[in-house]
C-alpha cells in the first residue's frame, strides 16, 4: 500500500486533492522504494505462473529462426542488409558491393568474402541492460556513416560518424540529439535535430564534418510544433518539416548547397496538413486543404506552392503517403479499413527515358505529359486475403522498375514482395519463417462489425484457430489515438494463445485511422468518449454473438488510458486488463505546459490548462480520478518503465496505488522496468521474456473460473 500525502490541485474553481502525487518525484529515495516493493509484490503474486512463463518463452524462441538475415536492399553501389545471430540480443547491420542488378546469394549465418559489417548492434550495447538505435544514415556515396544510440531509454542520444572505408570513427561527437537527421548531397554536412526541456524536437542544426562548432538552421518557438528533416529520394533536396497534430509547413534546401537558405514552400494554416515528394522535375504534394481524407496535387520545381489536383479527394479513401521515383509514383491509401497501393506509371519518352528531360523540357510541357500520364495509367494492385496490411517497404533508389512492398494478415507472417512494374507481378523475396510446424491452413481469420451507442458501425478483425470452439477465451486489443491504426497482422507470440483455444481480436475503434480522417476527428478532443465506449460495445459484441465467453482487454500507451477508462466504464465486462505504459493520469499530465510533450498534445486532448469544459471533460473520464470506492474491478496489470519519456512511470504507479486503496476486485499489479523507455526493454530475448510474462497472465485470466 503506498503512502497518502494529500496534495492539492485547483483548475477553473475546481479543487482535487491528490493523494499520490508524490510519485512523480523520481528523485525522492521512497519513490524508488515504493517501484521496487511494487516489483517484489508482483513477483510473489505471478510466483506460480512461472512454469507457463517460461514455456511460452520457449515457444516463442523455438518458432524463431534466431540466426536469420533481411532481404538486401539496393542503394547506389552497395546492397544493404541486417543479420540476426543465434543467442544475441541485437541485429547487425552489413552491405556488399552491388556486382549486379541482381542481389548476392546470401545465406544466414554464412559471411561473404566481400560482406562490410556497418554496425554490430551486439558490440555497441556492450553490457549495458538498454540499448536503442536512434538513426544508421549512410552518405549518398555510400562513405560515411552517421548513428546515434541510447543506454538509458530516454531517447536523447549521442550522435558520431564512421567512416566505412576505413572503419574508423571521426572525432565528431554530439550528445543530446532526437531521432533522424539527414546528409547533404556531397555527405560533407550533417542535419540533426535537438529537443528542448519537454522532450520536443525544436532545433535543427547544420554539423560539417571535421568541425566543432555547428550551426543553428531553424528554430520553432511555438511549443505545439515538431520539427523534422530528411533528404528526398532523389538527393535532390532536403526537406525541413515543422508541424503540430493539425498543421504542418514545409521548407526546402538544394542538396548540393549544404550552407544555403531553406526556401518556406507555404506558410502553415491552422487545420492544413501538407507534404512534398521530388519526383525529378515537379513535386507530388499531399495535402488535406478542403480535403479532410487528403489530395494529391502537383506543383512545378520553380513554384512549389501552385498545387494542382491530380487524384481528387474521395469521402471513401484515405491518401496516406506518396513516394515518387524516377519514372512512377505510387500511393499509399486506405479503404474500407484496409490499406492498398496504386501505381502511377508515367508515359516513357523511348530515346532517353521519362527521367532524362532537359531543363528547356522540364520548363515547358514534359512534365505535365507525365502527369498526365500517371493519372491515365493508374492501377491498384490486388491481394488475395480479406484482411491484409501491405505497404511500400526499403525503397531507396529513386531510378528503379520494381517496388518493394511489406505484406502481412493475420495468418501471413511478415513478406517480402518486389512488384515488377513492366510484368505486373509480385514476386515473393522473402516470407519470414515460422519454425516447429506453422501452417497458416489451420487459422482462419475475419471481420465482423459492432454497434456502438450512437449507431456507428465498429470494424472487428479476429483470428483463431480453425478447430478452437466458440465461444473461447478472446484477447481484444485496442488504441484508438493520434489516427494510428491497429492494422490486421501476424504475431508469431500470439500463436502460443491461438494455440492453446483463445480468439485474438483488434478492435479499429474511433479515434484510429483505420476508417479514414472522419473517424480521427470523431475519436478526439471533447468526442473522445467515442474511443472507449466504441471498445466497450465491440467486447459486448463479441460475447452476444456467440465469439468470446471471457474477454481481457489489452492496451499501450494511448492504448493504456483506453484500458483504464473501459476498466471504470464496465469492469464487469473484462475478465482482466493489461495496460503497458498507460496514459492513465491523462489531465493532470495535460495540465503541466512543463511535461514533456504537455503543449503537442493539446490539438489531440484538448487543453484544459485554459479552457474550463475541455478541464470538465476530460476530468470525466480519465481513468486515475475516476476510479470508484468499492466498485468491484477485474485483475489488472499495468507495466511502466522508470525513463519513458512518452508516458511517465508515475501514472500508472499512482492508479494502482489508488486501485488497491480504493477499488474491490483486482489483484491489482504494477511492473516497473527500472532500466528501460516507452519501448519496454530492448534486447530481443528480453523482450520475449516480458511477453511471455503478460502471455501467462492472460492465459491465467482467460482460463480460470
Amino acid at each position: 500500500m503506498a503512502k497518502k500525502v494529500p496534495t492539492e490541485r485547483t483548475h477553473h474553481g475546481d479543487t482535487v486533492i491528490d493523494e499520490y502525487a508524490w510519485l512523480a518525484d523520481k528523485d525522492d529515495p521512497d519513490t524508488i522504494a515504493y517501484l521496487e516493493a511494487e516489483n517484489d509484490f508482483l513477483k510473489q503474486q505471478t510466483a506460480h505462473l512461472s512454469e507457463l512463463q517460461e514455456q511460452v518463452f520457449q515457444e516463442i524462441k523455438g518458432r524463431t529462426q534466431e540466426t536469420d538475415l533481411s532481404v538486401p536492399s539496393r542503394k547506389g553501389a552497395w546492397w544493404y542488409f541486417s543479420r540476426t545471430e543465434e543467442g544475441k540480443q541485437y541485429a547487425v547491420s552489413c552491405r556488399v558491393p552491388a556486382r549486379s542488378e541482381q542481389p548476392p546469394e546470401i545465406r544466414a549465418g554464412e559471411r561473404l568474402d566481400e560482406e562490410q559489417v556497418i554496425l554490430d548492434g551486439n558490440e555497441l550495447a556492450g553490457d549495458s541492460p538498454f540499448f536503442s538505435m536512434g538513426t544508421s544514415s549512410v552518405t549518398p556515396d555510400g562513405t560515411m556513416l552517421a548513428y546515434s544510440t541510447d543506454f538509458k531509454g530516454d531517447e536523447r542520444f549521442t550522435l558520431r560518424f564512421k567512416d566505412l572505408r576505413t572503419g574508423e570513427l571521426l572525432p565528431d561527437e554530439i550528445e543530446g540529439i532526437f531521432y533522424g537527421g539527414a546528409w547533404s548531397a556531397d555527405g560533407s554536412t550533417f542535419f540533426y535535430t535537438r529537443v528542448d526541456d519537454a522532450w520536443r524536437p525544436y532545433q535543427v542544426y547544420r554539423h560539417t564534418l571535421g568541425t566543432t562548432e555547428d550551426v543553428l538552421v531553424y528554430q520553432e518557438d511555438d511549443e505545439r510544433y515538431w520539427v523534422g528533416i530528411g533528404l528526398t529520394r532523389s538527393e535532390k533536396y532536403l526537406v525541413l518539416g515543422a508541424g503540430s497534430k493539425i498543421t504542418s509547413e514545409v521548407r526546402l534546401l538544394d542538396a548540393l548547397n549544404p550552407t544555403g537558405e531553406f526556401r518556406l514552400v507555404r506558410p502553415r494554416t491552422t487545420g492544413v496538413e501538407y507534404g512534398l515528394e521530388h519526383a525529378g522535375d515537379f513535386f507530388y504534394v499531399l495535402h488535406n486543404e478542403n480535403a479532410e481524407n487528403f489530395e494529391l496535387a502537383t506543383a512545378p520545381l520553380d513554384d512549389p506552392a501552385a498545387w494542382t489536383p491530380l487524384v481528387a479527394h474521395r469521402e471513401d479513401t484515405r491518401l496516406l503517403e506518396i513516394d515518387a521515383f524516377a519514372d512512377h509514383a505510387v500511393v499509399h491509401f486506405r479503404r474500407d479499413g484496409l490499406t492498398g497501393l496504386r501505381v502511377l506509371p508515367y508515359r516513357m519518352r523511348p530515346e532517353t527515358g521519362a527521367h532524362a528531360a532537359t531543363e528547356a523540357e522540364t520548363a515547358g510541357t514534359v512534365w505535365r505529359d507525365r502527369i498526365e500520364a500517371a493519372t491515365e495509367n493508374a492501377y491498384e494492385i490486388d491481394f488475395p486475403e480479406p484482411l491484409y496490411d501491405v505497404g511500400p517497404a526499403g525503397n531507396p533508389e529513386f531510378d528503379t522498375k520494381r517496388l518493394r512492398l511489406g505484406y502481412t494478415s493475420m495468418v501471413t507472417p511478415p513478406s517480402v514482395y518486389d512488384y515488377d512494374l513492366t510484368a505486373h507481378e509480385l514476386i515473393l523475396l522473402k516470407q519470414r519463417p515460422v519454425l516447429g510446424g506453422y501452417d497458416a491452413g489451420d487459422y482462419e481469420q475475419f471481420r465482423d462489425w459492432a454497434t456502438a451507442e450512437d449507431g456507428t458501425r465498429v470494424p472487428i478483425s479476429l483470428v483463431k484457430r480453425k478447430d478452437t470452439a466458440k465461444p473461447a477465451p478472446t484477447l481484444l486489443y485496442g488504441y484508438g489515438s493520434y489516427e494510428s491504426s491497429i492494422d490486421p497482422g501476424f504475431s508469431v507470440a500470439r500463436l502460443s494463445l491461438l494455440d492453446r483455444g483463445f480468439i485474438f481480436a483488434v478492435a479499429h475503434v474511433r479515434g484510429g485511422g483505420e476508417m479514414g480522417r472522419r473517424w480521427y476527428e470523431d475519436g478526439k478532443l471533447t468526442r473522445k468518449r467515442n474511443t472507449f465506449t466504441d471498445f466497450v460495445a465491440a467486447a459486448r459484441h463479441l460475447k452476444q454473438s456467440g465469439w468470446s465467453e471471457r474477454v481481457i482487454a489489452r492496451g499501450g500507451s494511448a492504448g493504456g488510458l483506453l484500458m483504464g477508462a473501459v476498466a471504470n466504464l464496465a469492469p464487469e465486462e473484462f475478465a482482466g486488463v493489461v495496460a503497458e505504459v498507460p496514459f492513465v493520469d491523462a489531465l493532470n499530465t495535460i495540465l503541466d505546459p512543463s511535461l514533456p510533450l504537455t503543449v503537442i498534445e493539446w490539438d489531440e486532448w484538448g487543453d484544459p490548462l485554459h479552457n474550463p469544459d475541455v478541464y470538465a471533460y476530460m476530468k470525466s473520464y480519465t481513468p486515475y480520478e475516476n476510479v470508484e470506492d468499492g466498485r468491484p474491478y477485474p485483475p489488472i496489470l499495468a507495466i511502466t518503465s522508470l525513463n519513458d519519456t512518452r508516458v511517465l512511470y508515475h501514472e500508472p504507479a499512482k492508479w494502482v496505488a489508488r486501485l488497491r486503496a480504493t477499488a474491490a476486485g483486482g489483484p491489482f499489479l504494477l511492473k516497473t522496468e527500472m532500466g528501460a523507455g516507452h519501448g519496454g526493454r530492448s534486447g530481443r530475448y528480453d523482450a520475449w521474456r516480458e511477453e511471455a510474462f503478460a502471455l501467462s497472465w492472460i492465459i491465467e485470466r482467460g482460463t480460470s473460473s
